[in-house]
């Protein structure tokens, strides 16, 4: 079991009224389910509950439901926020076998630095910041990484490309990208300014030369 427990309240009444009440007196409504067990309604402190979701694993925190005396291993499968105040109005948990896969979202974090990228004056333009993955419960990475140090301009990291930690997984498909080199506008126009630039001064290059050569030929 994890070490973050939370005492569930159960019996609540459901409805908007009663969760408004729940809320002022400091607790969140909520429900557990999963497991092939039914969904029980409960209420849990608002504090222990931003404890367990300020940890360093963040939404993806084991937690130790105690519901009737029963202990649970759970983790948080969604919040429900209020749309101005962002307060945290219902929360979903979903029951764990600690030796069964579930599947979370973690961050994804660019590391590395693209130096084939970056001389081009090129940019790596993530499209992922979070990769779904399978894992055990007591093995669920903080946050997946991806080097981009080989990046080229034109070439692009994949999910399959990633190194995950022993008993994890990507549950997203192995050619879904991750991020990719490329040009900016801008330095494409720079560039097609430098060659259009360089084109010129070749050009009047060559008429110079043409001009030096016709006079020799009149001084003959």
């Amino acid at each position: 079991m994890s070490e973050l427990l939370l005492k569930a309240h159960t019996g609540r009444t459901t409805g908007t009224r009663s969760s408004r009440r729940l809320r002022a007196e400091g607790l969140v409504p909520g429900v557990i389910y999963g497991l092939g067990e039914e969904s029980v309604s409960v209420a849990v402190e608002w504090p222990a509950l931003r404890k367990a979701l300020t940890t360093e694993a963040g939404v993806n925190a084991l937690l130790t439901i105690d519901v009737d005396g029963k202990e649970q291993l759970s983790i948080v499968k969604d919040i429900q926020r209020h749309p101005t105040r962002r307060d945290v109005i219902h929360v979903d948990f979903i029951r764990l076998d600690a030796n069964v896969e579930v599947e979370v979202e973690v961050p994804l974090v660019l590391v590395g630095e693209a130096r084939e990228v970056t001389q081009v004056s090129g940019m790596v333009d993530q499209t992922m910041f979070s990769l779904a993955i399978l894992s055990r419960p007591d093995a669920i990475p903080t946050e997946v990484t991806a080097d981009i140090s080989e990046l080229e301009v034109g070439s692009t990291i994949t999910v399959g490309d990633i190194e995950l930690p022993d008993g994890v997984r990507a549950a997203a498909d192995a050619d879904e990208t991750v991020a990719s080199a490329v040009v900016t506008r801008s330095t494409i126009e720079a560039m097609r300014a430098d060659d259009a630039a360089e084109a010129a001064e070749g050009e009047e290059g060559a008429a110079a030369e043409g001009g030096d050569d016709a006079g020799e030929g009149d001084d003959a």
